[in-house]
């Protein structure tokens, strides 16, 4: 190994990256991402618990974040604008990379089946959390639980059409626009 160079993490992540696309999530062994990266595997594990990590790592910043903003939401907010709020300011942060490494790491996980359900489970997660900041604000069941769900499904729809390939919009506009047709569907305008 060299000398120590900064940015190990994203070293890492660009190799895992490389890898998963050249030869497919399954095969590629954290042994080959660390010797890729220029980097021990001892290395690796500083950072990532397992691969799966390396497509996951930052999923509970982007939660606390979530909650943060929610629980910050004006006190006039109804549920499903304080729920809007969270999801817009995340899809601020999460555009802040580039468009690629969100269509890449979409694509990985839509080729690998144990990648699916990892990003079910944190999106489940991120519903849950969302929900019991909206109870700590008061409101009641089913509401936390429906503005919590409906706000997910804002953000799953809109980051879909975020990382197609012919997208032209931002992700915080495509977040907009689906909570407004979101708001169409449900009163009928």
């Amino acid at each position: 190994m060299s000398r120590w160079q900064p940015d190990a993490r994203g070293r890492l992540e660009r190799a895992a990256m490389e890898l998963y696309r050249e030869r497919g999530f399954e095969q590629a062994t954290v042994a080959e991402i660390a010797k890729r990266a220029g980097l021990t595997e001892r290395t690796f594990f500083r950072y990532y618990a397992d691969k799966r990590e390396v497509l996951f790592w930052g999923a509970g910043e982007l939660q606390d974040f979530m909650v943060g903003v929610l629980a910050s939401a004006p006190d006039s907010a109804t549920p499903i604008e304080a729920v809007a709020a969270a999801i817009q300011g995340a899809a601020a942060r999460i555009a802040q990379r580039p468009i690629e490494y969100a269509r890449q790491r979409r694509f990985i996980i839509a080729a690998n089946a144990e990648l699916q359900e990892r990003e079910l489970i944190k999106l489940a997660s991120l519903a849950a959390a969302l929900a019991d900041t909206l109870r700590l604000r008061g409101v009641k069941e089913p509401a936390a639980s429906l503005a919590a769900e409906a706000g997910i499904a804002v953000f799953k729809i809109a980051f879909e059409a975020w990382t197609s390939e012919t997208s032209q919009h931002d992700f915080p506009e495509l977040i907009r626009e689906s909570f407004d047709e979101l708001r169409a569907v449900t009163t009928g305008t």
